[in-house]
């Protein structure tokens, strides 16, 4: 087996882009990457384009897209675009293509990651030899899946597990949930899991708490990213509020991802990936998130049992879409 193969991550603010060339053994080599804003395009199409725009020709493309994916066609959840495996097909010239679940090209691309690019929060009691793993990511939004075992292959199992009903822990948090029903009406999962997530938490903290926001801390929110505004203040503990609307976060995820281990009996391992649990690595290891993802009661014991692994690579959904456009050959 050999050729050139497309690899894409198209995510709410960013869209990643890989070339590689696949060798006779099946190994993957990168040629070239590029990252691109998102928006800068008005199609996945001219966007591919502009990154082949050397006259390279490709054997075979596979792009993780957010949303689910119906007869090759695509409404991102989080992307201005129409996404079509039939259009991008056309624009490349007849080459095949394929569009998986972004956080189902992650699930693949987590098998793939290298010893130093793991962290490990918990390291299993007594793991059975092989099972199923969990996949959740927070980051613009928030992305579930899950790698299903079966005959010594893993096959991805997309899921919208992000835009689930928030399941609220404790009175702090049942006020949090009634504070954004009156905002948004449905609250889901991700409404409190992503950068948006923590700026929704953070914002209700600081009304509860009654004392005002720091002017630094609003010169920083008003010239940057407000969920990095804050994630940076709790963790350097310049703000008693955003400290606390991190631990809340780390609360919340810590348990949602204890929910998806348990729904898919996740004894391969849990995996933590998107941009945000790398950034705040040093909150998530401090206890609060393995508190609550071993928080359910008679089932404690199972969970022990799986191991829980933060992904350290930002390009395990690039990895993971290139594998399938590899397997297409």
């Amino acid at each position: 087996m050999a050729g050139l193969i497309l690899a894409g991550d198209v995510g709410g603010t960013k869209t990643d882009l890989g070339l590689y060339q696949v060798a006779a053994g099946g190994d993957l080599q990168l040629v070239r990457e590029h990252r691109y804003s998102t928006l800068q395009f008005k199609s996945l199409e001219e966007t591919c384009l502009d990154f082949l725009a050397d006259g390279a020709k490709v054997d075979a493309a596979c792009l993780g897209v957010p949303g689910p994916i119906i007869d090759g066609n695509a409404q991102a959840t989080n992307v201005p675009w129409i996404l079509s495996e039939a259009k991008l097909s056309s624009a490349l010239g007849g080459t095949p293509v394929r569009l998986i679940n972004d956080l189902a090209a992650t699930a693949y691309g987590v098998m793939h990651l290298q010893h130093t690019e793991v962290a490990v929060l918990h390291p299993a009691e007594n793991p059975p030899a092989r099972g199923n793993i969990a996949v959740i990511a927070a980051g613009t939004g928030l992305g579930e899946s899950a790698l299903a075992y079966e005959n010594g292959s893993y096959y991805a199992v997309a899921s919208e597990g992000g835009h689930t009903d928030f399941a609220p822990r404790g009175e702090e948090q049942i006020e949090l949930l009634r504070h954004l029903e009156r905002e948004f009406g449905h609250v889901s999962y991700e409404r409190v899991l992503s950068g948006p997530g923590l700026v929704n938490i953070y914002r209700f903290l600081r009304k509860r708490s009654g004392t005002p926001e720091p002017a630094w801390l609003t010169e920083q929110i008003a010239t940057g990213d407000h969920a990095a505004a804050v994630s940076n203040a709790a963790l350097k503990k310049t703000d008693p509020v955003s400290v606390h609307a991190l631990d809340v976060f780390c609360d919340i995820y810590g348990a949602e991802a204890a929910n998806l281990a348990l729904k898919v009996l996740a004894f391969g391992g849990v995996f933590l990936a998107g941009g945000i649990a790398p950034k705040i690595l040093p909150r998530l290891t401090q206890g609060g998130f393995m508190k609550a993802f071993l928080s359910k009661g008679r089932l404690n014991e199972i969970l022990k049992r799986m191991e829980v692994r933060v992904s350290l690579n930002p390009a395990a959904a690039l990895i993971g879409a290139a594998h399938r456009a590899a397997a297409m050959l």
